[in-house]
């Protein structure tokens, strides 16, 4: 068979199972090898009876006892029941609405079981394990893989028709990998892999399959960005002037940091300096924490392009965040007799008018707003500066669309997710990068706690405490309302998750009102996602003039105004954000003089949740959290179709194998390789290439003509 071959030609795939495995995108026996297990349940590691546990399921090599008997119980449940034994003892099995299995279990018979042991009246039951039949001679598999039950198949009836599909075509797939690359960083042949991922043969050779699909998938990643960045020209872009920034740096009340100190210098020498003469438009993304000082780098950026005769653009997400923008830097700039003006949706019609008539005219230097700024009617005199907060709310094309108001002018965004240096260098191919890893003198450390439900009592009382000394609260929570598919946290490729009603999950909306009832003398509001605009701006106006006391809210305030006074962040049901999201929440508090705390709410005992939050509770180096987290996110779909959008930072690219326990040196090992394949053929015309071209086309979901 081919692997391009219909499912339906394989024994056994009937027209209905065919449509079942159509339903969730299985067409061809390629689609079907590459529909990997969602977990693996590793039934050879086989325990004696004496030494079970009721903590985790284990597998029994045991022989039937006695005979099945099988009794009805009210609600016209069958329980079926026999005993087992081994050499250290006997147990009970027990099965529940399965009389069949009286033609299974045989006295005298062995099977090995898989599954949990539990007690019942301190006796000891194995309930509903999973079998298989033992023959003495006939090894049975140590892996075997559990598939996501969809369609009403179940992953015993998926796991038979990949395996058959293996037999018929697994010789058809082509390694798009080079054998000189495989070679050098040791990976096994995609044959070798496809099998090792759905049959083990032991704990190594899954390992090896998995590294060798992670490689694979950021290798693919990192030729595209690659390529994009490799083709990129920037032309010719306006020279700014050099001038003192020693003005400007006198107004400030502290020195600026050795960071920023760097980061300023490198704006300079893209805008004044140039290289070799020349200058390009800058490109440049200013990473670094919450309160780290970005704001004022960006200060001086735009100093620099007024001094120089130009116009600075400072586009921002939201109109409470544009706000906050436009008084610090109309305070700063007034006193250097620079002009400031503010230009948001809800700025009224006549004063949009004034405002972008002298923007035309050349009458103001600096100016504040959201994605009004990027609408038609707006005109600009002389651009120079195009700068972007928060970079991971705005999209290539959004900043792109600013910029092409004035194709020289320089571009600065702003990012307050830190990213380690080595991914950073692949996501923002287009970009060069300047980091803050220092936090000004002076910011304190929040003191983080992880608490499990048993605690609510304390912490409802933790939060009247904090409100009597003066201060405010955040809570947020991973969902607006209960049962709402649409939750706002990013959930992380970490497993299966616990069911949300044994975590008691809570909900913005819900537990505002749960709050009000047990603190009925604090004023406490909802904010979330699907408020209007004007309502969610006029709320967190509100709150940073301290006229409410507890914010309940989803992640929307993870991009947030700076509000000093809030002294303590309560993450409810911790476990279901991102590492780096929980950072960045946590930044939200002990931004002003009053000592602060964040509080991560879970119950999950999943001992890698335990493990993160473990992380959170003593880490405060954003690059570290980064370093753990940003690819459990997925790095978003970074490539566009349309040669003139370049790269757009939305959608769905997301890496299945490449995930937390893919080490650093794997990954910069791909993309090491990968700039190697594109400095070697750019456009990927080598005959050992092409497949790999090919495949890089088919997951990226691009031309690569359109980049190269």
């Amino acid at each position: 068979m081919r692997k391009g071959d219909s499912i339906s030609k394989l024994s056994g795939v009937g027209k209905i199972t065919e449509n079942k495995l159509q339903s969730f995108g299985i067409n061809t026996l390629e689609d079907l090898i590459y529909y990997f297990p969602r977990a693996y349940e590793r039934r050879g590691l086989i325990r004696l009876l004496a030494s079970f546990s009721t903590e985790f399921p284990c597998s029994f090599l045991l022989t039937v006892s006695s005979q099945v008997q099988s009794v009805k119980v009210k609600g016209g449940m069958t329980i079926s029941k026999f005993r087992a034994f081994d050499d250290s003892g006997t147990i009970e099995v027990v099965f529940f609405n399965s009389p069949f299995i009286k033609d299974v279990f045989n006295v005298g018979a062995t099977f090995r079981f898989y599954g949990k042991v539990q007690l019942s009246k301190y006796k000891p039951q194995l309930l509903n394990p999973k079998y298989e039949a033992y023959i003495e001679g006939v090894p049975l598999p140590d892996f075997v893989p559990i598939y996501p039950n969809r369609a009403g198949l179940t992953s015993k009836q998926i796991d038979k028709i990949i395996r058959q599909a293996l037999k018929e075509c697994i010789h058809e797939f082509e390694d798009p990998i080079p054998d000189v690359v495989r070679l050098n960083y040791s990976l096994p042949t995609l044959g070798y892999a496809l099998r090792n991922l759905h049959s083990p043969d032991n704990e190594e050779a899954l390992a090896k399959a998995q590294e060798r699909m992670a490689f694979q998938e950021m290798l693919y990643f990192g030729i595209g960005i690659s390529l994009s960045s490799k083709n990129k020209s920037r032309g010719v872009g306006v020279r700014f002037y050099p001038c003192s920034l020693e003005p400007l740096t006198s107004l400030l009340p502290y020195e600026l940091t050795n960071s920023q100190k760097t980061a300023v210098n490198d704006i300079y020498k893209d805008t004044v300096i140039g290289k070799d003469g020349k200058i390009s438009p800058m490109a440049r993304i200013l990473v670094g924490d919450v309160g780290c000082g970005k704001t004022i780098c960006a200060a001086m950026a735009i100093y620099i392009a007024v001094k120089s005769g130009y116009q600075a653009a400072l586009m921002v997400p939201t109109e409470i965040l544009a706000v906050q923008h436009y008084e610090d830097l109309s305070e700063l700039f007034s006193a250097l007799g620079i002009k400031t003006e503010l230009l948001i949706g809800s700025t009224k019609a006549k004063e949009k008018s004034r405002i972008r008539a002298a923007m035309a005219a050349g009458n103001v230097d600096i100016i504040v707003g959201t994605h009004t700024l990027i609408s038609e009617n707006t005109e600009w005199n002389k651009l120079g500066l195009v700068i972007t907060d928060e970079q991971h709310r705005f999209g290539v094309a959004q900043r792109a669309a600013l910029k092409e108001r004035a194709e020289a002018a320089h571009l600065l965004v702003m990012s307050a997710t830190p990213i380690p240096r080595s991914l950073a260098l692949t996501m923002y191919g287009d970009l060069d990068i300047s980091r803050i890893t220092e936090l000004p003198k002076g910011r304190q450390r929040v003191d983080t706690y992880v608490v499990g439900e048993e605690y609510r009592s304390r912490l409802n009382d933790f939060i009247c405490k904090q409100v009597r000394l003066g201060g405010q609260c955040y809570v947020v929570c991973p969902s607006i309302v209960h049962d709402d598919d649409s939750e706002e946290y990013i959930p992380e490729k970490i497993g299966a998750m616990v069911p949300a009603k044994s975590l008691n999950l809570k909900s913005a909306v819900e537990y505002t009102e749960e709050l009000k009832k047990v603190m009925p003398d604090l004023r406490i509001e909802t904010l979330h996602g699907r408020m209007k605009s004007a309502e969610k701006d006029a709320v967190m106006s509100a709150f940073s003039k301290g006229e409410i006391d507890v914010l309940v809210s989803t992640t929307v305030i993870e991009v947030g105004v700076n509000v000093p006074n809030a002294s303590l962040m309560i993450v409810e049901n911790a476990e279901r954000f991102g590492l780096s999201q929980l950072h960045q929440l946590r930044g939200r508090v002990g931004r002003g003089k009053r000592k602060s705390y964040c509080i991560l709410v879970s119950d999950a005992s999943a001992e890698k949740s335990r493990a993160r939050l473990e992380v959170m509770r003593t880490t405060y180096d954003g690059y570290k959290i980064a370093e753990s987290d940003l690819m459990l996110r997925g790095p978003g779909d970074f490539f566009s179709p349309n040669p003139n959008e370049n790269i757009r930072q939305s959608g769905g690219f997301e890496f299945e194998f490449a995930s937390m326990s893919t080490s650093s040196d794997l990954y910069e090992a791909a993309f090491g390789a990968a700039r190697a394949i594109v400095e070697a053929d750019p456009t990927l015309t080598h005959p050992e290439h092409l497949k790999i071209k090919e495949e890089v086309e088919k997951h990226l979901k691009i031309s690569l003509s359109t980049i190269s």
